[in-house]
C-alpha cells in the first residue's frame, strides 16, 4: 500500500485484504510531465457575467446560499493558451483554474526550455517521470459477501460511528440525505458490485490519472474509504452518512509517487466544485516523492505554498467543505502532516483507537505558520470496511478516520444547510473534547457531531 494513501493494512492483526485479481504490466508514454504556470486567463472565452457557462446550477446555488460571488479564480484556464500548448506538441494532462496551471506531457529533453519560451508561460515545474512499467488490473475479484450479522444496527462499524455521536444524529433523522460528497482517492475496485454498497447513490465517476479508464477496475483503497461513509447493511456495517450521494474521483497514481498527483487532486476538487458537491473527503497527502529533489519542506506547509494546499484553502470561499487525512507519519522520520492537510478553513483529521488514545502512526502538527493541526480526531485503528470481495475487513490509518468523520459532517450539514464551511469547521472543533486546550497531537480532540448540532441549535 502506498504511503500517501493514508491506510495501514497490518498482517499481524489479520487486517489484510484476501481478494485477488489478475494484473498486467504496461509501459507508459510519454515519460515526463510539467506543471506550466500561465500568465493570465486572457482568451478563455468566458465571462463572470455568465457563470452558468462554466459552473453547474447547483454550484451557483451553493454560492448564492452563502452569499459568495463568482470571481476570477472560477474562470476556466485560457482555451487559447491550451490550444497553443497542443500546437507546440505538448498534450494536456489536466488543468487547475484556481492555480491557473496546466500539466503537459513530453518526451523532449529540452521540454522545459521550449515551454518557458512561450510568451504566456510564467514558470515551469517538472512534476512527473514515468516508471519503466505500470501494473494494471485486468479483471474483477470474485464477490462472496459471506458476512456475519450481529444484533447491533451498525454491525462491526458501531464504535467508529458512536465515538463521534453519529448514532444520535441518525436517530434524529439525519443521515446525510441531500448532501453530495466527492470522494477523492485511489481506485474504487468493485464498489459497484458489493452488496453492502448496492444502495449507494453514485452520481458519477472520473479518473484523473488515466482518463477514460474505469475507476472500478483500479485499486481498492477508495472503495474501502467509501464504505466507511456510504455502506448500509444493517447488522453487518452501516456507514456514517448512508443517505448521502457520491461522486467517485480518482486522483492517486498507484504506480509511482510524484507531485503530478497534487495536480490531479486540484483538478478533482475543482471538478467537484463545478458539479455543486457539498463536501470533498480525501485520504491522500504528500510529503516525499520518488525523486527526492521534489520532496516537500516542513517550513512550506503553510496552506499557501503547494498547489493542492492552496486549493484546499480556497475551497471554503467557494462554499465547498474539505476534509483531509492528517497522515500516517507519526512514527516515522517526518512525523508531521503533509499537503493538503495544512490547508486553511478545512478539517485535517488524525486517528485514535477505540479507547480514544492517539494512534502511534497519526501525523502531528502544527502547520508551519502555527495553526492547530490536526484539527480533530476520529477512530482510525481497526476500522470496519468492506473488502473487494464484499466481506468485512479491519484496517488502520487516517485514511479511515477522515471519511468516518466526513459522514458525521454530512449529517450536520443536512441538519444545518444554512451554515458555511467555515462555520461547520468551527462547530466541529468546538464540539471536540479538547477544544479548550488544543495541541499538536490531538488538535481540538474527538468531536461529537450531536453536541455540535445541539450547540448550533441553542
Amino acid at each position: 500500500m502506498k504511503k500517501h494513501l493514508f491506510s495501514l493494512l497490518i498482517t499481524a492483526l489479520a487486517l489484510t485484504a484476501t481478494a485477488q485479481h489478475h494484473t498486467e504490466y504496461q509501459r507508459p508514454t510519454p515519460t515526463k510531465s510539467y506543471r506550466v504556470y500561465l500568465h493570465d486567463k486572457a482568451g478563455n472565452g468566458y465571462s463572470l457575467n455568465h457563470p452558468e457557462k462554466f459552473l453547474s446550477q447547483k454550484s451557483l446555488n451553493r454560492r448564492a446560499k452563502f452569499g459568495l460571488h463568482v470571481d476570477e479564480y472560477d474562470l476556466p484556464v485560457s482555451g487559447k493558451y491550451l490550444k497553443k500548448l497542443r500546437q507546440a506538441d505538448f498534450p494536456i494532462h489536466c488543468v487547475s483554474k484556481w492555480n491557473n496551471t496546466a500539466v503537459v506531457s513530453s518526451n523532449l529533453d529540452d521540454a522545459a526550455e521550449r515551454l518557458l519560451a512561450l510568451p504566456f508561460v510564467d514558470s515551469v515545474v517538472h512534476v512527473y517521470t514515468a516508471p519503466d512499467s505500470i501494473k494494471v488490473i485486468t479483471d474483477r475479484d470474485e464477490i462472496t459477501n459471506h458476512t456475519t450479522r450481529n444484533q447491533n444496527h451498525y454491525g462491526s462499524a458501531y464504535r467508529q460511528a458512536q465515538m463521534i455521536g453519529v448514532d444520535s444524529m441518525h436517530a434524529a433523522g439525519f443521515d446525510g440525505n441531500g448532501i453530495t460528497i466527492a470522494v477523492i482517492d485511489g481506485g474504487f475496485h468493485n464498489a459497484d458490485k458489493i452488496a453492502g454498497l448496492a444502495g449507494v447513490r453514485i452520481l458519477g465517476t472520473r479518473n484523473f490519472v488515466n482518463p477514460g479508464r474505469d475507476v472500478y477496475l483500479e485499486g481498492e483503497h477508495g472503495m474501502m474509504v467509501l464504505s466507511c461513509i456510504a455502506s448500509y447493511r444493517p447488522g453487518v456495517q452501516v456507514g456514517t452518512a448512508p443517505g448521502a450521494s457520491f461522486y467517485l474521483l480518482l486522483s492517486e497514481d498507484g504506480a509511482s509517487e510524484f507531485p503530478i498527483e497534487e495536480d490531479n487532486w486540484c483538478a478533482a476538487v475543482e471538478y467537484a466544485d463545478s458539479l455543486g458537491c457539498d463536501i470533498c473527503t480525501s485520504s491522500l497527502g504528500y510529503t516525499s516523492f520518488d525523486d527526492k529533489s521534489m520532496n516537500h519542506k516542513y517550513w512550506e506547509l503553510n496552506g499557501r505554498t503547494y498547489v493542492n494546499s492552496r486549493s484546499a484553502s480556497l475551497a471554503a470561499s467557494r462554499g465547498l467543505m474539505i476534509l483531509n487525512s492528517a497522515g500516517n507519519s507519526g512514527s516515522g522520520r517526518w512525523k508531521l502532516i503533509g499537503a493538503p492537510a495544512d490547508g486553511e478553513n478545512m478539517l485535517a483529521v488524525g486517528a485514535v483507537d477505540q479507547d480514544e488514545q492517539n494512534t502511534y502512526f497519526s501525523s502531528l502538527g502544527n502547520s508551519a505558520d502555527g495553526r492547530i493541526k490536526p484539527d480533530v480526531m476520529a477512530m482510525g485503528q481497526r476500522c470496519s470496511v468492506f473488502d473487494t470481495d464484499g466481506e468485512i475487513t479491519y484496517v488502520n490509518g487516517t485514511s479511515f478516520s477522515c471519511p468516518i468523520l466526513c459522514g458525521g459532517v454530512a449529517c450536520l450539514m443536512e441538519a444545518r444547510p444554512d451554515l458555511s464551511p467555515e462555520e461547520i469547521c468551527r462547530a466541529v472543533r468546538m464540539s471536540a473534547d479538547r477544544a479548550e486546550h488544543p495541541d499538536n497531537v490531538f488538535g481540538h480532540g474527538i468531536p461529537n457531531i450531536w453536541k455540535a448540532y445541539q450547540m448550533l441549535k441553542n
